[in-house]
């Protein structure tokens, strides 16, 4: 169950296998449904969870009632709202699982525990918010940039198996166009082709 989490781990850090029995011991196994609702808008995220198996689903609810997508998240990606649980603070995001799931999970107070027992694992969770802010600016920059067929090629170039796992109009919502709009880029593009 931890394999590929703790390969995970010890690419960003080298860990006794004390240290990583411990860091796995403070994991939770869950087996979650597809379509549950792992955090709704206005409560406080009290998870960090690593996807061992699934897709998942961050968006948010904009002014007119439209679901916008923010992140999917597949093996071996993490998942939460990192302002939420950092900060104790209401979220605006909701969470839900796309497919039947099964994820480790960190508390806030587990993750706490775990960075005191084990420092070097800072570095670990410091590298994967650097990657996350990294794929972050990417996106933001390729949303003002660049136009809705590059965004879309780019979109099944970094993540070539999320097209067949979840509907289109998800992913046009990733993407900010309508479902309508994606799926002429997607007929044009394959007469191109």
């Amino acid at each position: 169950m931890f394999e590929h989490i703790n390969a995970y781990v010890l690419k960003s850090v080298s860990l006794s296998t004390t240290e990583l029995e411990y860091f796995n011991s403070m994991l939770q196994y869950k087996a979650i449904p597809k379509k549950t609702m792992l955090l709704m808008a206005g409560n406080i995220c009290n998870f960090e969870a690593y996807v061992v198996k699934g897709c998942i689903r961050e968006y948010y609810i904009d002014s007119n009632g439209t679901e916008v997508t923010l992140q999917f998240a597949v093996e071996d990606w993490w998942v939460s709202d990192i302002t939420s649980f950092q900060d104790e603070k209401a979220s605006n995001m909701f969470i839900e699982t796309l497919e039947n799931c099964e994820l480790l999970m960190l508390s806030r107070e587990s993750k706490e525990k775990l960075l005191a027992e084990v420092p070097k694992l800072e570095r670990m969770f410091r590298l994967m918010i650097q990657r996350h802010l990294s794929v972050v600016q990417s996106r933001l920059f390729k949303t003002i940039t660049h136009s809705g067929l590059e965004k879309y090629l780019d979109f099944i170039q970094r993540y070539p198996t999320i097209p067949q796992r979840v509907p289109q109009h998800y992913i046009a919502s990733y993407l900010g166009m309508s479902p309508e709009f994606l799926s002429k880029l997607r007929t044009r593009h394959l007469k191109n082709n």
